[in-house]
């Protein structure tokens, strides 16, 4: 089977710019918790939240919102 037989759902301009998008997100939320520290509530829950959060959305929103397509019983 050659690889031009294959055909995608997305092309390949819109698959880079979905990882970049996501992989964005994923470091925001890296780099939100660099500022974690136990010093105060809002110092340790808020970029705690927000890290998370960020993370979160950028393996949920690409697993489930843009994951499969609806074509599974075809």
């Amino acid at each position: 089977m050659s690889s031009s037989s294959y055909r995608g759902e997305n092309s390949r301009a819109q698959s880079i710019v979905l990882f970049v998008i996501f992989f964005a997100l994923f470091l925001g939320g890296i780099f939100a918790m660099s500022f974690w520290s136990l010093e105060s509530f809002a110092h340790a829950f808020v970029p705690a939240g927000v890290g998370l959060g960020l993370c979160a959305l950028s393996f949920w929103v690409p697993l489930t919102i843009l994951g499969r397509s609806n074509s599974a019983g075809e």
